[in-house]
């Protein structure tokens, strides 16, 4: 990282390894990892940016009470937030609290295709036999924002006096683009927009889920109390943004007629995702499409503080360390990010998915996106930089300049 010019790095922390019954002792080696962790970075300049909760949940509470499907988890993921707050705090200004709580819902509780892999018929991908696609979704989400505002709450008035830090959620966003220039298809792509992003957003701005989705969802989606709307408003320091790609958007009406229906069915809208989501195929360089989902936020949410958290080029593993797609994808997207930042969104970082070539949630090994390549081959697991990180450090460095704008050279890892 230091040889790469990082100024800052994001990881998670797993709340098993931490707390492995969920609640009661924290295990002394998972302190200890993630203090080794956390007082390296610092030694090197290295801002840490922490995730409290992405995919990884105590096998203890799911067994217990079905975790995010159960409001008590509201009380765990608070009382475990407050062990992070204590122990890291001291060293840690920028905390979020769960990652793309959207893109966790579909995936765990409507298609059943990652953890916690709930679902049922038809809408399952898998062989789940446990969940229920038409309202748990809802129900997760709305126990994840319950449990994010608890979290916050907490932060400021215990900790945010004497930590001086901030306290988000990220969530994972498409460009909505309507496959015709029609009204519906304009409409239908707000409508998606609506059900991906606002289901996340607005209820941290407004205090409540999108007129849209309690309109189309009725009572499958849950309700806030009003000390819970208060609650929620203006509980996220900041937003951070999960970008790749861009799908198609089309209206279907006819969806709300399907009396058993799931969350993309509420929608009443069509998505053509342009590349599978579970393949090894690259992502076009749209940097329009990124600048307009920006500047949505400005527009439509109150222009929060953002930080780009994941954005990166996917191609198959093992290519070729002359990865000339993912230095195009890296320049176009930075790109597209200044251009937001220039139209007045308050942009305040970027970090590009990822630095190391790892196992990731949707095709395991067969795909990487990493700056460096790792041989897994090799009992050392030696690391090779790709001309992507090589770039990467020089654009770091302010010694290349893109779209011949010398005003890039002051646009780093985090916008000051």
């Amino acid at each position: 990282m230091v040889e790469t010019g990082l100024e800052a790095y994001r990881f998670s922390i797993s709340w098993s390894r931490l707390i492995p019954n969920g609640r009661g002792p924290v295990n002394p080696k998972g302190l200890q990892y993630y203090n080794n962790l956390i007082n390296e970075l610092i030694s090197k300049g290295i801002q840490p940016h922490v995730t409290l909760h992405n995919c990884d949940l105590p096998q203890a509470l799911e067994d217990e009470y079905g975790g995010w499907v159960s409001r008590d988890i509201i009380r765990d993921f608070t009382n475990y937030a407050d062990v992070c707050f204590r122990e890291f705090g001291d060293r840690v200004q920028y905390w979020t609290t769960v990652n793309e709580p959207n893109a966790f819902a579909l995936g765990g509780y409507d298609q059943g295709t990652s953890p916690p892999q709930r679902c049922s018929p038809p809408f399952c991908t898998t062989n789940s036999t446990r969940g229920n696609s038409t309202y748990e979704p809802y129900l997760a989400v709305h126990h994840i924002l319950l449990s994010h505002s608890s979290a916050v709450r907490l932060y400021r008035r215990k900790y945010r006096d004497q930590q001086h830090g901030y306290v988000g959620i990220s969530v994972y966003t498409f460009g909505f683009i309507p496959l015709t220039d029609s009204e519906k298809d304009k409409a239908a792509s707000q409508r998606a927009r609506d059900f991906l992003v606002g289901w996340i957003i607005e209820p941290l701005v407004h205090g409540d889920y999108p007129i849209s989705m309690k309109k189309n969802a009725g009572a499958r989606i849950p309700t806030f109390t009003t000390r819970e709307s208060e609650q929620l408003k203006g509980s996220s320091d900041f937003i951070g943004v999960i970008y790749y790609n861009n799908v198609n958007v089309t209206d279907n009406p006819d969806a709300l007629k399907t009396p058993l229906r799931d969350i993309l069915a509420d929608m009443a809208a069509s998505l053509i995702y342009l590349q599978d989501l579970f393949s090894e195929e690259e992502y076009p360089v749209t940097p329009w499409s990124l600048r307009e989902e920006l500047n949505n936020f400005q527009l439509h949410y109150g222009n929060p503080p953002i930080f780009i958290h994941e954005n990166g080029q996917r191609t198959m593993s093992n290519s070729s360390l002359q990865d000339v797609s993912r230095v195009k994808y890296l320049q176009g997207n930075i790109g597209g990010v200044l251009d937001a930042l220039r139209d007045g969104s308050n942009i305040k970082g970027y970090f590009a998915w990822s630095f190391l070539d790892l196992f990731e949630l949707l095709a395991g090994y067969k795909s990487s996106f990493g700056l460096y390549y790792v041989d897994r081959d090799d009992p050392e697991l030696k690391r090779y930089p790709k001309l992507s990180a090589k770039w990467y450090k020089w654009f770091l460095r302010g010694t290349i300049e893109l779209k011949k704008d010398a005003s890039f050279d002051s646009v780093g890892h985090l916008f000051q």
